[in-house]
């Protein structure tokens, strides 16, 4: 007959020589299932300049004052923190996971005064040292541990992704404010010359030549344009409280826009699609999310087979009261097995590997769809680039010739050779061109940060991912 130690000694090698937990799909794999009869291309369909995918893209657009903000953002939005906390309880719920492949050790003391009565307890005075551990012969632990791991891998990489699209907002905001800004100038300088008009009007219906239905249409035309640009100034407002709560602060529009847009910066290397995949961070977490899907599988798999707990305990009692049994040894010590095989449940466990083999799919199916989104969207980030260019050109030459034909509408009406009609829609097609380039110019910049983020470029020099929380 085997001895307790020697016991110990077999169930301890049976628990080295436990069950190998199976890999994670790879991402090949993940994509192969998500996307059936999907082919991705090698390259993009929209023409792009080409090179690997470039960070620190913030740097291009050289604005100082742009870095300064999404410094600021970073450290003080109210979003990002709140996936930072995601962080690090994804953090402490792997170690949790890890911990359970650990032994426990627990310790005891009892002891106490005997005032009276009868409280044997207090009787007693001792203390006891046990340790219990679960050998993961089948490897539901680890592949509880490996599931916990990476969903923090996916929480780290939604985090990452946060910090991505937090600068891009910044930045956009930061341009649409200054767009606003630009608006409200040329609104100013519209109404300016709106004023002229009138003036003029007045002057020709002073010396005989002009009516006073040329005074009231210019007076009419004034107060449209001042209404127009109380519209601007309000958005210009609007725009500035937007950013300012991106920034975590109080939103008093007491931050300052930029006088003009930076220049749009060169061309963008785009890479390929197979590298976006493989670069996104919000792509990387959905993959590990299909990873933790697939652990949990195993780990509903190995809760259906039995489970060995070992035990060992250490104890010295002693009283001054209580007489203790002459062949009682003190200190004691003890060791034992507990073994559990689950025969019947109810169809529980049946039912909780049904749960998480849906939820595998569900991740799989996750992936595909944030893959086709993510795919799309680097496409229409390419072919928007391409025609808001061409749209710029386009728009370039109707302003100066709308201008052109200001001037000379002006001049013409001086002279009595043209009404104030003229002048006036001129003056608003002027205005028109003004207003549709500028917000076009915005809207440039704009879909340049969209492209560096889906993409998935970093605002930064990509290193070391930071902790949350660091604000790098």
């Amino acid at each position: 007959m085997k001895r307790p130690c020697e016991s110990l000694g077999l169930l301890l090698l049976a628990a080295f020589a436990a069950c190998a937990t199976l890999p994670p799909p790879t991402a090949e794999e993940i994509r192969s299932e998500a996307l059936p009869g999907v082919a991705i291309p090698a390259a993009w369909k929209r023409d792009s300049a080409e090179g690997a995918v470039q960070d620190y893209w913030l740097a291009t657009f050289a604005d100082p004052t742009l870095d300064a903000l999404v410094a600021e953002a970073l450290l003080r939005n109210h979003d990002l923190r709140i996936a930072a906390t995601r962080v690090e309880q994804a953090m402490a719920q792997a170690d949790v996971a890890r911990a359970a492949l650990w032994p426990a050790i627990n310790l005891l003391g009892t002891g106490g005064l005997k005032l009276g009565g009868g409280d044997l307890v207090s009787a007693l005075q001792g203390v006891l040292l046990g340790i219990s551990w679960e050998p993961d012969l089948w490897g539901r632990l680890r592949y509880g541990r490996d599931a916990a791991e990476s969903s923090l891998a996916a929480a780290q990489a939604d985090f990452e992704f946060a910090r991505q699209a937090l600068a891009a907002t910044v930045a956009r905001s930061w341009f649409y404010a200054t767009q606003a800004f630009l608006l409200r100038g040329i609104a100013d300088e519209v109404v300016a010359a709106a004023q002229q008009l009138v003036e003029l009007a007045q002057q020709r219906s002073t010396v005989g030549i002009g009516t006073e239905q040329d005074v009231a249409k210019a007076q009419a035309a004034l107060a449209e344009f001042e209404d127009a640009r109380s519209q601007l100034a309000l958005a210009h407002e609007q725009a500035l409280r937007a950013l300012e709560l991106l920034l975590g602060r109080y939103p008093a529009t007491e931050l300052q826009a930029r006088v003009d847009l930076p220049a749009l910066p060169g061309p963008v290397p785009a890479g390929m699609p197979l590298g976006m995949l493989e670069r996104r961070p919000d792509i990387i977490a959905s993959e590990r999310r299909v990873a933790a899907a697939f652990q949990r599988v195993g780990e509903a798999k190995a809760a259906k087979l039995p489970n060995i707990s070992l035990n060992a305990s250490a104890a010295a009692i002693a009283s001054d009261i209580v007489e203790l049994k002459s062949d009682y040894e003190n200190p004691t010590f003890g060791a034992g097995a507990r073994f559990v095989a689950p025969l019947y449940q109810g169809g529980a466990l049946e039912a909780q590997e049904q749960i998480r083999t849906a939820q595998q799919r569900e991740a799989v199916a996750d992936y595909g769809r944030r893959v086709l989104k993510a795919l799309g969207e680097v496409e229409d980030a390419l072919a928007s680039g391409h025609v808001l260019a061409e749209r710029r050109a386009a728009l370039e030459r109707v302003l100066a010739q709308n201008e052109r034909a200001l001037a000379l509408e002006r001049d013409s009406y001086r002279i009595g050779r043209s009404d104030l009609r003229a002048v006036q829609q001129q003056l608003l097609a002027v205005y028109s061109s003004r207003t549709a380039l500028a917000s076009l110019r915005a809207a440039e910049l704009a879909q340049r940060v969209n492209l560096h983020l889906v993409l998935g470029g970093s605002f930064v020099t990509r290193e070391q991912p930071p902790a949350p929380g660091d604000g790098r």
